[in-house]
């Protein structure tokens, strides 16, 4: 199975990725926004709203949060989450078909 990350940097490393400044593909890669470092950026989104999730979970058991709290952290991790995942399969889907893609 092909990650998501190694897909990014299989696209990336073909050298058709580049993300220009107001959103439009270019071919330098000096002046736009990396593709790799967009989905690791969405990672870490995830992985700390997942972390703020935890802490605010650990907090009402402690008797220190309010219960609205933890279900918007819960809520707000899952989206991220879900929209990480949502990413991950269109970038395998698009990996899959330029795979598919005669030479």
């Amino acid at each position: 199975m092909i990650t998501a990350l190694a897909a990014a940097k299989a696209y990336a490393n073909s050298g058709a990725m580049s993300v220009g400044s107001i959103g439009s593909i270019g071919g330098s890669q000096d002046k736009g926004v990396d593709f790799g470092d967009l989905l690791k950026s969405a990672m870490d989104g995830a992985t700390k709203a997942s972390k703020v999730a935890e802490h605010k979970i650990a907090a009402q058991v402690a008797g220190k949060a309010e219960l609205i709290d933890v279900v918007t952290a819960i809520s707000s991790a899952e989206a991220s989450l879900e929209t990480v995942m949502s990413i991950r399969d269109q970038v395998i889907s698009a990996y899959q078909e330029i795979m598919r893609m005669p030479i």
